[in-house]
């Protein structure tokens, strides 16, 4: 239980920090200190906190925004503080991070606002001396700001790409060797877009074209999805979660590069199929939708908390056929089934515009570990597998050792595995010459993803 003394600081510490900026320092603390999630980070805080609309939409705006672009910002400090800028203490890091911010990138924000309150919240945390500290660096760089120095492209091209678009150096330098100079920069470009949002209508609950009429209605602009008829990207509905369509289960939130390895499996009513990693239940779901709830779908994941996300967005959406189990994909076992997806664990590396935290968290030594969790999957997966059957092992990386690397080496161990062409069952643009769904943010407008279907003979 939680002692008084406990929950004497954590009031404590909300009245520090709070507000719009206190809140983001203290979700950008967490994502620094943490292995925590930022999307649920940024939910409890939104959750716990009176904020109004604006208010919501600028601590998104100051946390997103620091994630993207924080190797930019550190250049950009480290030249102006006095001392080792990474040895500063976390919070005076993180204020100066977002304040920066504000200053650099957004236009409705005066300097001199976000300077105050920078200085003022650290008053309130650190004391005098931070303030000074703090106030003394931002207005040095205010003063200074057309004449910042950054690295030059023709001395050092990968180091110029990593500060000027704030990636990690290793991963510039992968994918520089991929795909040269000029297709990594329109890369970074991409992924460093404030991401829009995609809904996949619930076409048990409501038509396309009922929907749409739904949106002309309340005045919500969208357009339709290039790849997937029952998908729609638009801009403008903030806290959907809180909107009545949501709560009724007209729609669910997706990208179309899941829909893409989900339309993939070409599911039917009647089947029984299994989802190896369910959580958070975009798949399950999409798989409940078109099964029209006749058949069995077995979700599966590890942790029953994230299993009961799968069950609640089911109930929502009106999935009846749905079987959640507990357990290791790579040690799941069941009767065989006629279908099967592998949507594995990945680097996430095709996500970093949704999910920038990504960039300061993982490194080289990640993909390698993930690699050996994604061959007990697909190899667990495999004898799931009826004869006859189909697989579709997909991620939401761009990394060719999760992907096809991954499935070629499976191939040559199980002959009695083939390669369904993907243009079969999605649009042409997306396929890979050799059968197989590679999307990227610069080329197709959507997230970053592999997928592969896979006949057992």
């Amino acid at each position: 239980m939680e002692t008084a003394q406990n929950q004497e600081n954590k009031v404590e510490q909300k009245m520090l920090f709070a507000g719009v900026r206190g809140t983001s320092v203290k979700i950008l603390n967490r994502v620094e200190r943490t292995d925590s999630y930022l999307d649920k980070l940024i939910d409890s805080e939104l959750r716990s906190s009176e904020f109004n609309d604006f208010d919501k939409a600028l601590l998104m705006e100051i946390v997103h925004g620091v994630l993207r672009w924080q190797s930019k910002l550190d250049w950009v400090l480290n030249g102006f503080f006095h001392g080792n800028f990474s040895k500063a203490e976390v919070t005076v890091r993180n204020t100066l991070r977002a304040a920066l911010y504000q200053i650099l990138f957004l236009d409705k924000v005066p300097d001199h606002a976000a300077v105050n309150e920078a200085v003022e919240f650290m008053k309130r945390v650190r004391g005098e001396k931070a303030a000074g500290l703090v106030n003394g660096v931002l207005r040095n760089i205010i003063r200074n700001k057309e004449g910042i120095h950054y690295p030059d492209v023709q001395n050092d091209a990968a180091l110029y790409l990593s500060t000027m678009f704030s990636y990690p150096l290793w991963m510039l330098r992968r994918w520089m060797n991929r795909f040269g100079f000029y297709e990594t920069e329109k890369l970074l470009e991409a992924q460093n877009q404030k991401p829009g949002l995609t809904l996949r209508i619930n076409t048990m609950k409501t038509s396309i074209e009922d929907f749409m009429k739904m949106f002309e209605l309340h005045n919500i602009s969208y357009e339709r999805s290039s790849y997937l008829p029952m998908f729609l990207r638009t801009t403008n509905l903030s806290n959907i979660s809180q909107t009545e369509i949501f709560r009724r289960g007209f729609f669910t939130v997706q990208d179309e590069s899941a829909g893409i390895a989900s339309t993939l499996l070409d599911v039917k009513p009647g089947e029984r199929v299994i989802d190896l990693c369910s959580a958070p239940g975009g798949k399950t779901t999409f798989f409940g939708e078109t099964m029209k709830n006749q058949g069995k779908i077995i979700a599966v994941d590890k942790y029953q908390t994230r299993l009961n996300l799968v069950k609640t967005g089911c109930e929502r959406l009106g999935i009846t056929n749905v079987e959640y189990v507990a357990a290791d994909g790579g040690d799941f076992e069941s009767e065989p089934a006629d279908k099967v997806i592998v949507d594995a664990p990945c680097s996430g590396l095709g996500v970093l515009a949704k999910k920038p935290d990504i960039k300061i968290k993982r490194e080289m030594r990640d993909i390698v570990d993930v690699v050996k969790s994604q061959e007990r999957l697909i190899e667990n997966a495999s004898k799931l597998l009826k004869s006859g059957g189909t697989m579709v092992y997909s991620t939401c990386t761009i990394e060719p050792e999760e992907n096809f690397n991954l499935v070629k080496k499976f191939l040559e161990n199980h002959p009695e595995f083939s390669i369904d062409p993907a243009s079969k069952y999605v649009n042409e643009k997306l396929v890979h010459p050799d059968g197989y769904v590679e999307t990227y943010p610069h080329r197709h407008g959507i997230d970053g993803s592999f997928a592969i279907r896979l006949i057992k003979a």
